[in-house]
């Protein structure tokens, strides 16, 4: 019999802690790492040779969507692609459990839109196969997995479970409601999850439900957040995963109320408290800067608030047969409500026009994601050969060459193009080097933000881990690798509620990447059509791993899949 399954021989280990790398052998058994050291004469039924290459702990993604794709996709891509080996699930309070069978077409609409998941793709892909939560846990462990995965309470389908989703809108929980939804969240952990989730931005939110109006959970309460904390420090366990947004009677941020109620959700929940988002921006870095000294008084006055930074560089590949993201502005949400053919009519309706042009003018622009707004779309491709012209040219120049106002020279591109036009927008200011290392040199951040499984025809962010050690680390050298590996495993795992994993260390799960550094790549995005009920996506994959290991096992060589699945669903982190 071999000493061990697996030998990695002579890599270069960077082990997630930020201890200098070293050059060392890991041998692993029963999906452990069993030793870390010179292992000459040890035998193995497989030895991976590492030498000239970079091993390390496998990504902690903290920020992803993949409720539903992973029942159809065990390896969850793009995340499985680019060295996620663990993952969290129900994120931003939303989800699919608990849900009576009546609501499963529902809970799939509210998908929809604030998450743009193909409604096609989860009703052939999605297996139903559970109705309250600890079922759906059960239906977790039970898939084959090529990640670890752990999931958050979504408190979406929580209030539509207790108070139906019409009427969870229109009123407050009574407080036998809310003792049943306590109820219900103590039910869920007690069966495995980690704590529970919420987007809270209120009526004016950005992130809407199928048909345009806020989520449920926008409109929660100060008091119905404190008592969901409550429920952590009365267990000592698990992590809050919130977006919160104060705001004022016309909808504009309160920065200092929205930190000072974080800070109170932490102190009430004795427990850490993940904050959505810090995101570098170039255009105004005091943004970021101002959230980074936050996070560090914070952690100075011992009150467990992190951030999750959005740290992409990449931006959206988008048309307006799909776009949805600029949900900030009320004229902009009304024409990209319906099918493509209903967004063409609204698009050429000279009042619905007069609307947007009005908006603009008055400076109310559409910037939640996109950088300089509309103006600055870039056309990358169009489906009119008498349009080729346009290409390469942003909106803002077309309009400029033309004599039109912006709105009218997107709209009437788009209209003339069948809505095919493909447009490429730049993220706020984040494809600078120097912010993203600033967010990233904080000790209370983590690398992100993927939304894997999320915003799937025009968002790739599943790349991201491969993205940073490219663009940062090799090409920018602004970030160590130590630093890098620290961010992307053991600090998320850390912040995030995944016990045991994120470093290289004996006696841990091997959860384990191998790679070349010079040759690592994230490739071009291109249109996959592997979606369920014949539905595409957008696709970025990645050259330069060799290996990729989930629980001691190699769930990827060379950039394809291998068939093998042993991710587990971490009950409370764990497993």
């Amino acid at each position: 019999m071999a000493d061990y399954s697996v030998i990695i021989k002579g890599g270069m280990i960077v082990d997630g802690t930020r201890a200098p790398r070293y050059v060392s052998d890991i041998g692993i058994k029963d999906g452990i790492i069993a030793k870390i050291g010179n292992l000459k004469g040890s035998t193995a039924d497989k030895v991976l040779n590492a030498k000239g290459r970079i091993v390390a702990p496998g990504f902690v993604d903290l920020h992803t969507h993949y409720d539903a794709q992973i029942q159809w996709d065990p390896y969850c891509t793009l995340s499985g692609w680019h060295g996620v080996t663990s993952l969290a699930i129900g994120n931003c309070g939303f989800g699919f459990a608990p849900s009576r069978v009546e609501d499963q077409d529902r809970a799939m609409l509210s998908m929809t839109r604030n998450e743009a998941i193909p409604y096609a793709a989860m009703k052939e892909g999605m297996l139903w196969d559970w109705v309250t939560f600890p079922e759906f846990i059960a239906s977790l462990e039970r898939i084959p997995k090529g990640v670890n995965c752990l999931t958050y309470v979504p408190l979406t389908p929580l209030y539509a479970w207790v108070m139906g989703w019409e009427d969870a809108k229109k009123r407050r929980p009574t407080e036998a409601e809310m003792k049943e939804m306590v109820r219900l969240i103590h039910q869920a952990m007690d069966a495995g999850a980690c704590g529970w989730s919420a987007q809270v931005l209120g009526a004016t939110s950005v992130q809407r439900d199928y048909d345009g109006s806020p989520m449920i959970t926008d409109l929660m309460t100060e008091r119905e957040i404190l008592t969901f904390a409550k429920i952590l420090a009365d267990r000592d366990e698990g992590i809050i995963e919130l977006a919160y947004q104060e705001t004022g009677e016309e909808g504009r941020p309160l920065a200092e109320g929205t930190m000072n109620f974080f800070e109170r959700v932490a102190e009430t929940a004795k427990r850490p408290v993940l904050y959505q988002a810090v995101t570098p921006n170039a255009v105004h870095p005091d943004q970021h800067r101002a959230r980074l000294r936050w996070l560090e008084s914070c952690a100075q006055r011992g009150v467990q608030v992190y951030g999750q930074g959005a740290t992409r560089k990449g931006g959206f590949d988008l048309t307006f047969e799909d776009w949805n993201l600029f949900d900030d502005s009320p004229a902009w949400r009304e024409v990209t409500l319906g099918t493509p053919a209903e967004r063409k009519v609204k698009m050429q309706d000279p009042e619905m026009r007069r609307r947007l042009r009005e908006e603009w003018d008055s400076g109310h622009r559409p910037t939640l994601v996109v950088q300089e707004s509309v103006g600055s779309l870039t056309v990358q491709e169009t489906a009119n050969p008498d349009f080729e012209d346009y290409v390469g040219q942003t909106v803002q120049q077309i309009a400029d060459n033309e004599g039109k106002h912006v709105i009218d020279a997107v709209l009437d591109l788009v209209v003339a193009d069948d809505l095919k036009t493909e447009f490429r927008a730049e993220t706020q200011g984040r494809n600078v080097a120097q912010f993203t290392a600033e967010v990233l040199d904080s000790l209370y951040t983590v690398a992100g933000v993927s939304d894997g499984g999320a915003h799937v025809k025009f968002l790739t962010g599943g790349s991201y881990g491969t993205e940073l050690l490219t663009w940062l680390v090799r090409d920018e050298k602004v970030l160590s690798l130590e630093d890098a590996h620290y961010k992307l495993s053991y600090l998320p795992a850390r912040f995030g509620g995944f016990k045991d994993r994120g470093a290289l260390r004996e006696g841990a799960p091997a959860d384990v990447i191998v790679y070349d550094l010079d040759k690592l790549e994230v490739c071009p995005s291109e249109v996959a059509e592997d979606l369920p009920g014949g539905e595409w996506r957008r696709i970025e994959k990645a050259k330069g791993y060799n290996w990729i290991l989930v629980n001691g096992q190699v769930t990827f060589e060379d950039g394809e899949p291998t068939g093998a699945t042993p991710g587990r669903f971490l009950r409370h982190g764990k497993g």
